[in-house]
């Protein structure tokens, strides 16, 4: 049996196939977008950005693929942050991942109070009022807690353990960091019941790094306890170089800085946190609800000593020291 079809029914079934796979494109769901809000610049957070992407990966989602990434940079210029949060808002991103300190939360809070957010800063969130509480955030948002705060004592029984000698430590903070004032007041408490003298100097942008250091060489500090804030860690070669040349013995709070060749770090493993926010995203974009999703605290810390630093200030770093130390750098 033969069928035959006019010209003009093949031109309608002709157009319509053509039709087709565009009418099935629309049909698709639209791809989500996840807002990366940082108050730092992008160049020194490669590697961290890169973590949060492998955790995204864990997830099953796959930048470019089947999830975008808007990435909202402030370059450590704090008071950029609520417009760059507000604009992600606007963009009716899926979820907002606020990293690089508390004051990327916060923006990202003050923006909305239905959006997702997934957060990652060393405040405690209850304090901020992110959350109801760590086990059960019951809001919108909920997150990473490094609680970085009460590790600087130890830093500086750390500093203090390698460089005896040193009665004037000098205190490296940013004063824009929501966090300065518990850490100053910690590290001074601290260094009291060590019988230290403490000498606190503020930084919040790259030319007031030089005049911070000229300030503790006039001070006379004899080392120096950086104090940990996301615009520092961004800053961080310049941070371990004025270091270097004024022969001031530092400690810092990641180990990025060591492998920059700052003296010693301790702190928590920062690209962890990062890889963890990447995961909760994931969750969150496959329906999971921020109040359900408890708040993670690191359970991992690192301390690291820069072996050849210690040899260029003339330091002997102590066998005991150089046990208890995670990773020496040679």
């Amino acid at each position: 049996m033969t069928v035959t079809i006019g010209r003009r029914e093949l031109i309608a079934a002709l157009g319509s196939a053509a039709a087709w796979p565009l009418a099935a494109r629309a049909q698709q769901p639209a791809m989500p977008v996840i807002g990366f809000l940082n108050s730092a610049s992008a160049g020194p957070f490669k590697q961290f950005v890169d973590a949060f992407r492998r955790g995204l990966n864990e997830s099953g989602f796959v930048e470019g693929q089947n999830v975008m990434i808007d990435y909202r940079w402030a370059e450590g210029q704090y008071g950029r942050l609520p417009e760059l949060a507000a604009d992600l808002v606007r963009r009716n991103v899926a979820v907002i991942v606020a990293t690089g300190g508390a004051a990327s939360g916060l923006a990202a809070k003050a923006a909305t109070a239905t959006t997702p957010i997934v957060f990652i800063h060393a405040v405690d969130p209850v304090k901020l009022g992110f959350v109801a509480s760590l086990n059960r955030p019951g809001g919108n948002a909920t997150g990473i807690y490094l609680f970085t705060a009460a590790l600087e004592p130890k830093k500086l029984e750390l500093l203090h353990e390698l460089v005896p000698q040193a009665v004037v430590i000098g205190i490296l903070a940013n004063p824009r960091n929501p966090n300065v004032e518990s850490v100053s007041t910690g590290l001074q408490t601290a260094a009291r019941t060590l019988g230290l003298q403490t000498y606190v100097v503020n930084a919040a942008a790259e030319d007031e790094l030089v005049a911070a250091f000229a300030t503790f060489v006039d001070q006379r500090i004899g080392a120096l306890v950086v104090a940990a804030d996301p615009f520092f860690n961004a800053r961080r070669a310049e941070l371990v170089a004025l270091a270097a040349r004024h022969a001031i013995p530092a400690i810092y709070e990641w180990r990025e800085f060591a492998a920059a060749g700052g003296l010693m770090s301790y702190g928590t493993i920062i690209s962890d946190a990062y890889h963890q926010a990447g995961v909760y995203a994931g969750r969150i974009l496959k329906g999971e609800k921020p109040a359900n999703l408890p708040v993670v605290q690191p359970t991992k810390f690192e301390f690291v000593i820069n072996l050849k630093t210690a040899k260029a200030l003339g330091i002997d770093v102590p066998t005991t020291l150089l046990a208890r130390a995670d990773e020496v750098i040679e």
